[in-house]
């Protein structure tokens, strides 16, 4: 145990609070139990970290990562009550799906010692979404995305403007544009930074290896993530690895089920669950149509990679513009909790209403036409006019 408050206390030291995610506001201080869901690299365990530096009483905390070989001996429960007794009162455990049976002992936990608050978070998202249908009535679960463009512009170059709403962006995209411009006088240049590099914020760590750390990261995802959550073979491995490199090639992908599954050698229903494994596990993004629903029988109408810096990281070291423009969107809308869903009549629609198509200044409105609520959303514009809004101040919406 004294091992375990050693190493707590020396990370605790080394954690940085002048950046914190636009989650650590949202996050309850009261609730008994909380999960934070979210692909690798997110910032999971800083944000732990800056809680109990920022928010607790360090001296009644305790931060513990559960692959920690310590718990090859001890087990999480017999750890948790010793603390306790001790007089603990908050404990912060990390890779939490990397405990044989961790559901259960933090039912024990939470059941068994009253007072002691949890605050929960593991690198497998497919392993902690199996359990929050289990847990849900004891724990809050939340989800940490990448970062967006706001996010990016504070951590990286000290830039801090405020978060945006849908309607404020819909409706005073013009206004907010000119009084942003006056603190951010080159958007489109930090954009196409963002584009390559601002997804994860591992990047300010290490910037020259940037990518290499995503393949990295791609590649334990597919071989230790999955098999621990799902029990694939190492053949239905392979074949999902195969899967991603043709979607990388040529995002958005427009899936043709049957010619992939022929492809891959393996039957439509096992590709459609091996596209549901992918975006469960924060690599791809499937667009639905609002009409059909989600659902593992049906295919979605595109595909996506989760966010512009896996597009060059899985190969692509100049990807088209208009691709990384609709991802970019993709990603910012759905990270913010706002409905997105595919639409004939344009790229996208968003809130079940508002018609957006991607497109450059000069873009013209053909493909929105008679939508009342329809919008250009243009990827070379600083200042938008009319219905055309900058993409740029999506990047804003968390």
């Amino acid at each position: 145990m004294e091992q375990l408050i050693k190493k707590y206390r020396f990370l605790l030291s080394r954690t940085k609070v002048d950046f914190t995610r636009f989650l650590f506001k949202k996050i309850s201080r009261k609730a008994p139990a909380w999960i934070i869901l979210g692909g690798r690299g997110t910032g999971k365990t800083t944000l732990l970290l800056q809680f109990i530096k920022l928010e607790l009483d360090p001296e009644k905390s305790l931060y513990l990562s559960l692959d920690d070989l310590y718990f090859r001996e001890f087990g999480l429960y017999q750890t948790a009550e010793t603390f306790f007794h001790a007089g603990g009162e908050h404990l912060a455990l990390d890779e939490v799906h990397k405990y044989p049976g961790w559901q259960q002992e933090i039912k024990n936990i939470i059941d068994f010692l009253p007072g002691l608050r949890l605050y929960i978070s593991g690198s497998s998202v497919l392993e902690l979404k199996k359990a929050e249908a289990d847990l849900s009535r004891r724990v809050l679960f939340y989800n940490l995305p990448e970062l967006s463009l706001r996010e990016f512009l504070f951590l990286q170059h000290k830039l801090d403007l405020p978060q945006l709403s849908l309607p404020q962006i819909l409706n005073q995209h013009i206004e907010i544009s000119e009084d942003y411009l006056t603190k951010l006088n080159k958007p489109l240049m930090y954009f196409a930074e963002y584009l390559k590099v601002g997804a994860y914020p591992f990047y300010q760590n290490d910037p020259e290896d940037y990518l290499l750390r995503i393949q990295q990261l791609v590649k334990m995802i597919i071989d230790y993530d999955l098999p621990e959550a799902t029990q694939i073979t190492v053949g239905t491995q392979n074949q999902i690895k195969k899967l991603l490199q043709i979607i990388s090639q040529s995002v958005p992908f427009i899936p043709n089920v049957s010619k992939l599954a022929e492809d891959l050698g393996t039957s439509r229903t096992r590709l459609i669950e091996m596209l549901h494994y992918l975006e469960a596990a924060n690599l791809t993004r499937n667009l639905w149509s609002a009409t059909k629903g989600i659902s593992l029988l049906n295919k979605p109408e595109k595909i996506y990679l989760h966010n512009t810096s896996l597009m060059y990281a899985l190969g692509q070291n100049n990807p088209d513009l208009g691709n990384m423009s609709e991802t970019a969107l993709f990603t910012w809308v759905e990270n913010a909790g706002i409905p997105i869903s595919y639409t004939k009549q344009g790229d996208f629609i968003v809130n079940e209403t508002t018609t957006l198509e991607i497109g450059g200044r000069k873009k013209g409105g053909k493909q929105i036409a008679g939508q009342p609520d329809g919008y250009i959303v243009s990827d070379d514009l600083p200042l938008g006019f009319g219905n055309k809004i900058p993409l740029w101040l999506w990047g804003f919406l968390y």
